[in-house]
């Protein structure tokens, strides 16, 4: 195995460029007698292949077997590395340099292990007739199942790996089919779904959101969600993207609140009508309808519903969030405690909330809650030993935000507090947290020159 092929098989993408920029031939065979793009492929790792393929690998190698580094990416159902493969800097577009018969052949593979499904795709080429391990592994944001089987590996991603074929090749395909494919999965993360609805956004002039809205009418939870989800995405543009139908959503969605039965298709649809930048006249009386909801999720989703107008709170809007900030949920405590300090309302009660979750390790909000309180206005007692008890914490992250609480209050032991929070492992490099010793030191240090160890220097270090 060659250091290059080790470094790829690792998924060590930084020993990977560094060998890369040292000389290694990216298309060199490895012991196998195959170009180390192909161990890429096998290991999933496709930030080590975008930079193969970005120092010159070519991806549409003819390998011995008669097939090619791409077709391989493609049968491997990994999203991620069939676009390392696609595209390059130096690489002429897709459709451009691929002859018709590979990209034939590239999607008859995509189908085919599509329709199959990953696992049985693996029972015809393995003959193997025991149990499959399945899991679920991220990729670019995303979800997709990892499926082993007879001794080999793939994901489950084979739907929209044929959906970015189809673009890219200009393959006509039905509306209706992309739904198909989305909810065939019932995660909104999974990276057919995520494919289904980026190609649906690309073809509102066909009629996509005509058939994606009148799905809020079908009787499967599954695809009413999936057109809550893809009418809340359709907020998350940028601001060249044109999408002229926002006053027409919210009209829609605000009826749909009123009628939708299923808790997790209503979360959706409040979250979907609250990511508006203008609000609904009805916002209010939607948000006190659900905030005594039964499920967790919508009375999660019904404080965003609050507040949203200008002015103080309501009489109404002050005494739900008072509510919900003591509700069994404790992401819904958080919430609307945070609503509740946004409006400047309750404050010293607001606070307390948080300091509370702060308190109790076994909270999955406590980071969250100590995040919010290291920058917070609370100067409480409670406050400062409740950072200080942070730095008690067995990860670098908890430690840090205890320290930099501290030094937002220019705490005397400041210092000592980040030499605590280092003792577990450096900073992460882009986190500005890190620099709050260097600020401490900037307001508290004596008048006078600075020396070369003065805390600029140490900031830096503890980067």
């Amino acid at each position: 195995m060659t250091a290059l092929g080790e470094a790829v098989r690792g998924d060590d993408t930084e020993a990977v460029w560094r060998l890369l920029e040292g000389g290694a031939d990216p298309d060199a065979p490895d012991g196998d007698g195959l170009p180390p793009l192909c161990a890429a492929v096998a290991a999933f790792a496709y930030k080590a292949a975008e930079a193969l393929v970005g120092a010159g690998a070519d991806p549409d190698r003819v390998l011995p077997d008669g097939t090619t580094p791409l077709l391989r990416a493609v049968e491997s159902g990994s999203p991620a590395v069939v676009g390392a493969l696609l595209w390059a800097q130096d690489l002429p577009e897709p459709g451009e340099r691929l002859p018709e018969a590979e990209r034939a052949r590239l999607l008859d593979a995509a189908r085919r292990w599509y329709g199959e499904g990953a696992e049985a795709g693996l029972r015809r080429l393995t003959g193997a007739a025991g149990p499959a391990e399945i899991s679920s592994v991220e990729e670019e944001w995303c979800q997709v199942e990892q499926v082993a089987l007879g001794g080999l590996t793939v994901r489950a991603g084979h739907g929209a790996v044929l959906t970015t074929l189809e673009r890219l090749f200009g393959v006509p395909v039905p509306l209706e089919e992309l739904v198909d494919r989305a909810v065939r999965h019932t995660d909104s993360s999974h990276v057919d779904w995520s494919a289904s609805t980026f190609r649906l956004r690309d073809r509102l002039a066909e009629g996509s959101r005509e058939v994606v809205t009148a799905l809020r009418h079908d009787p499967s939870p599954v695809r009413r969600r999936f057109a809550a989800n893809w009418l809340l995405t359709q907020q998350w543009r940028f601001g060249s993207d044109v999408y002229s139908y926002d006053e027409e959503d919210r009209e829609l969605l605000a009826a749909w609140a009123d009628v939708e039965a299923d808790p997790a298709v209503l979360a959706v649809v409040l979250w979907a009508l609250t990511e508006h930048d203008v609000g609904h006249p009805r916002l209010e009386s939607i948000g006190l309808r659900y905030a005594v909801h039964p499920d967790p999720g919508v009375r999660l989703r019904s404080v965003d519903c609050l507040g949203r107008l200008d002015g103080p709170l309501t009489v109404a809007e002050r005494e739900a969030l008072r509510l919900l900030a003591g509700d069994p949920d404790d992401e819904v405590r958080y919430e609307a405690a945070l609503r509740s300090l946004w409006a400047e309302q309750d404050v010293d009660a607001m606070r307390g909330v948080i300091r509370d979750l702060v308190r109790d390790p076994r909270s999955p909000m406590r980071l969250a809650a100590a995040e919010r309180l290291g920058e917070s206005g609370d100067r409480t007692a409670d406050a400062t030993d409740l950072l200080l008890s942070l730095l008690d914490a067995d990860d670098t992250l908890t430690r840090l935000l205890g320290a930099y609480g501290l030094a937002l209050r220019d705490h005397p032991d400041t210092p000592w507090a980040y030499a605590k929070a280092e003792e577990l492992g450096p900073f992460h490099p882009s986190d500005h947290r890190a620099n709050g010793l260097w600020g401490w030191e900037k307001r508290n240090r004596p008048a006078g020159p600075a020396g070369p160890e003065d805390g600029a220097g140490r900031a830096g270090a503890g980067l």
